[in-house]
């Protein structure tokens, strides 16, 4: 059975709901289209505002030869079957490649698909959720137009409710408005499970399906957030057999292996920090391995990384006296230097007392008068 999504799906811009300063009229994407403009370029924005949709009405209009790959599974060999394929269309049609959460190639990936698209055997369009200028290399993106998509607003989301043809009363569609945060496949999909089972729908079938489980992982929802929590607390509690489950949980869910990466760069100074310092290096060296090779092979630097972070001991002395003066640094200002450190650059500075007495070794307290015998490190180890 086809999705309502998949059902509903505008196939041309005057169906499309959004987007107004990109496919609204003398707007560049529908400029685009109208004369059949042939570019690569990537769409960047949040989940469920169109961007798939853009591309097919895109490639619609140019006739083109249309192929579709999701960067989280798909490879080089992926691409090169697209290359030798034959065209399907007309002989002069251009061959676009749709390449979904581009973000999740890795840099080796990317460098591949690159002479491709310089030398225009390739047309691609890139969506991503995340910024391109950070995700994908400088020459893809120096070759590519970005276009950002912003979330529906209330307006389009009624719009969209509407085309589906199921009766909603209003306090339906404000609560379904509000939890979807402009996300319209997550409401279509709500929408769609909510009349799969409880056949009507109210704020209270919403709810109920809401718990089920075919509510979608959500990367800005609490899910998220708990799901990462979790991970983090059972590194923390010197638990690997719980980190590693909540880190396949994510991944299995579709989280980016680059942001669990992270986390755990984090996690190597804030709670391990003195006890083991080659906790950092190992921890730089899992999130590098994660953005060359990328997914499924990277998590199992993953999981060597979690496995290695939670059974390692634990010191959180050097985060806990980075935040104490911190709080000092935003309380108490610019506070006055001591003059035996300041730095004697010229003839006026000596004579002022600028690095008087000053010693390489000394154990003279350094810190400003008022935050004398000042101690933000702690001696003792905390495990």
């Amino acid at each position: 059975m086809e999705p309502l999504a998949s059902k509903i799906r505008p196939k041309n811009l005057k169906e499309f709901i959004g987007q107004e300063h990109l496919v609204g009229a003398g707007k560049p994407l529908a400029i685009a289209i109208e004369k059949k403009h042939l570019f690569s370029f990537i769409l960047w924005g949040p989940p469920g505002v169109g961007k798939t949709t853009l591309a097919r009405i895109y490639a619609k209009a140019l006739n083109a030869d249309y192929h579709e790959l999701s960067a989280v599974s798909a490879g080089k060999d992926d691409i090169r079957q697209i290359l030798d394929s034959k065209v399907s269309g007309a002989l002069f049609s251009p061959r676009i490649l749709f390449l979904d959460e581009i973000h999740r190639f890795n840099k080796a990936q990317q460098d591949f698909l690159l002479p491709y698209v310089e030398s225009g055997k390739l047309i691609l369009i890139g969506a991503t959720t995340e910024n391109p200028s950070f995700e994908v290399i400088p020459a893809l993106l120096s070759r590519c137009r970005v276009f950002v998509l912003e979330e529906l607003t209330d307006e389009d989301m009624r719009k969209i409710f509407k085309s589906t043809g199921h009766k909603m009363k209003k306090d339906a569609i404000e609560w379904l408005i509000s939890m979807s945060k402009g996300d319209a496949r997550q409401a279509l999909s709500m929408i769609e499970n909510t009349i799969s089972l409880y056949g009507e729908i109210n704020i209270d079938n919403f709810v109920n399906t809401l718990q089920s489980k075919f509510l979608r992982y959500d990367k800005k929802g609490s899910e998220h957030y708990d799901t990462i929590s979790a991970f983090i607390k059972s590194m923390r509690a010197s638990q690997p057999d719980a980190a590693l489950y909540y880190m396949n949980r994510m991944l299995v869910a579709g989280e980016d292996p680059k942001f669990i990466a992270r986390r755990m760069v984090i996690f190597a100074s804030e709670d391990i920090g003195l006890a083991l310092p080659t906790a950092l290096v190992v921890a730089n060296a899992v999130f590098r391995a994660v953005e060359t090779i990328g997914m499924p092979e990277c998590a199992i630097n993953l999981a060597h990384g979690v496995v290695y972070l939670s059974e390692a001991p634990k010191d959180r002395r050097a985060n806990d006296a980075y935040l104490k003066s911190k709080d000092d640094a935003i309380n108490y200002g610019n506070l006055s230097i001591p003059l035996m450190i300041r730095n004697p650059t010229t003839k006026l500075n000596k004579e002022l007392g600028y690095g008087k007495e000053y010693e390489k070794y000394t154990s003279k307290d350094l810190l400003p008068e008022k935050l004398k015998n000042r101690k933000y490190l702690e001696n003792k180890r905390k495990s």
